[in-house]
């Protein structure tokens, strides 16, 4: 949530990016009230400049709440690095949906949370809750675990220190999630059960960029008891398609 700006001298811009700052994926919707106290701004000014940014799309109304426009996310697709990151991913995770007819996320970390670039549904009816441009938490998913693994250190102990429970299986144990992510690296894949949604497993590895991890990619599948290794197996080769576009 954005810091209070609501103090002499201010500016504009500020003012405009503690509105959009407002929004997170537990509130993708606000009133307008709800909007001025998150952003902390006076009401009429909260009215005046979200009725700015619905004229210029960058918000839209839904009932009477507002959200954020699809404006922002065609002007997002053009930052080169996940623009990039998505072009040189799109053949490959093609590939990986016609070849496993699963979800299949492409995702890079966005602070303490991950960040989905890239959804390709799957055929299966499994319960995905990620949608393009959202964000989840890290600890929770496999993309997010991959991410959350090759973080520097003071992201991965902000995030060990608040753990929150998605569902039963959400790994809430600083200390086995600390153990987890060792093994990810060692073995350069993470999985999920039902951590981030009941009836829904993961599995994700990295994809490296000059020896840096840059983005994660992952599939969404029922279960993982018998073809864990085959979809590993598929997202590797397919990480290493990605880097070498990227000009690893």
């Amino acid at each position: 949530m954005a810091g209070n700006v609501g103090t002499p001298g201010a500016t504009v811009a500020g003012r405009v990016m503690a509105i959009l700052g407002a929004f997170d994926d537990q509130q993708p919707r606000l009133p307008l009230s709800e909007l001025a106290r998150r952003a902390g701004l006076p009401l009429p000014t909260a009215h005046r400049l979200a009725g700015e940014l619905v004229r210029h799309g960058a918000l839209a109304r839904v009932g009477g709440d507002y959200a954020i426009g699809r404006r922002l996310w065609e002007i997002g697709l053009l930052a080169p690095v996940p623009s990039t990151l998505r072009e040189a991913a799109s053949p490959f995770l093609n590939d990986i949906h016609a070849a496993t007819r699963a979800t299949v996320h492409l995702a890079v970390r966005d602070g303490e949370r991950v960040l989905y670039l890239e959804r390709l549904a799957g055929r299966a009816s499994v319960p995905v809750v990620s949608t393009v441009g959202s964000t989840l938490p890290l600890h929770a998913t496999g993309v997010g675990k991959v991410l959350l693994a090759h973080a520097p250190a003071d992201i991965r102990r902000r995030v060990l220190a608040a753990l929150t429970r998605v569902t039963p299986y959400t790994v809430t144990q600083p200390g086995r999630l600390r153990a987890q992510l060792a093994q990810i690296r060692l073995t350069g894949y993470a999985t999920t059960v039902e951590e981030m949604s009941l009836g829904a497993c993961s599995v994700a590895v990295p994809v490296r960029r000059e020896d840096q991890v840059v983005a994660a990619i992952g599939v969404v599948v029922p279960t993982l008891r018998r073809d864990r290794a085959r979809l590993t197996a598929a997202l590797q080769v397919a990480a290493q398609g990605i880097a070498r576009h990227l000009g690893a």
